[in-house]
């Protein structure tokens, strides 16, 4: 008998699918550490309370977050985060590095290039 895993990308299609689906939550470190029937609330002395109150509480298989990201697009020293003003995109690509992610929205210049090279050829 042998324990399988599923193939990797299976692994990071659901993961990615839960991080789409993240909640922000916030601790509420209320309450004492007994429920309502004596009974042990949680292992651990908090609950995740959804930070928007019209939202459900997180389940077990939820994916929670308690800060929002910083904002990549734009320089902040303090975080050490340099912006993507100024950097070279891809323009067919529909990666972090395709210029419409890269530039946020704030559009951007394309710049056509014609490189002369020499090459090996024989006649």
């Amino acid at each position: 008998c042998w324990m399988r895993l599923p193939h990797f990308r299976v692994v990071g299609d659901n993961l990615k699918d839960r991080f789409d689906g993240a909640s922000r939550v916030m601790v509420d470190n209320a309450g004492s550490q007994r429920g309502p029937t004596g009974g042990k609330k949680n292992r651990y002395n908090f609950q995740l309370q959804p930070y928007n109150p019209d939202h459900k509480p997180p389940g077990k298989m939820d994916l929670v977050y308690l800060e929002q990201s910083p904002n990549f697009c734009n320089k902040n020293p303090r975080l050490g985060i340099q912006g993507t003003s100024g950097r070279q995109c891809n323009a067919t690509s529909i990666g972090v590095d395709g210029c419409e992610l890269m530039c946020c929205d704030r559009g951007y210049r394309v710049q056509e290039v014609t490189v002369k090279e020499r090459c090996q050829c024989t006649f």
